[in-house]
């Protein structure tokens, strides 16, 4: 898992979303509907993930 790294795209809008989901999207740094974040793949993002699983579009990044 050391040196992979998530590519995290905010795909749902937060308008009605639990207050739970807000706060973990703005922690990953996503504001707008398209914006796109990378961060490195760990235990404790993935825990954030599964909260707004519903909300975003997660693919691996691979550095060469």
């Amino acid at each position: 898992m050391s040196g992979n790294k998530l590519k995290i795209t905010l795909r749902r809008s937060l308008i009605g979303c639990h207050l739970r989901a807000r706060r973990t999207a703005k922690a990953l740094g996503l504001r707008r509907l398209g914006q796109t974040v990378v961060r490195p793949d760990n235990e404790s993002l993935r825990g954030m993930l599964r909260v707004i699983e519903d909300l975003v579009v997660v693919e691996p990044v691979t550095e060469a």
